[in-house]
């Protein structure tokens, strides 16, 4: 919920601030709305930072030539052909 929930706050205080006519006394609906609008301003671009923090690739070491191979691990499985009349296998 990086990128979105910046985006919500911004829609929200957007409604808030412009389509919302509602008075309190002592309280400003549309000054809750930008101020709503500028945390999801400052969320929005913090997400993006850190989203192209993560994603910046990392080059390998040119040093590191350590090679881990598994031993080869073969399994025969025989399977015999059984008739409808044989007795059971215990």
């Amino acid at each position: 919920m990086t990128i979105a929930g910046g985006i919500v706050l911004i829609m929200l205080g957007a409604i808030l601030t412009w389509a919302v006519e509602f008075d309190i006394a002592g309280f400003d609906i549309n000054i809750v709305g930008v101020i709503l609008m500028i945390g999801g301003l400052a969320w929005l671009l913090f997400a993006v930072y850190r989203l192209s923090l993560a994603r910046r690739a990392v080059a390998p070491d040119s040093t590191a030539t350590t090679v881990i191979e598994d031993p080869v691990v073969t399994q025969r499985r025989t399977y015999q052909e059984r008739h409808y009349n044989d007795p059971p296998v215990v």
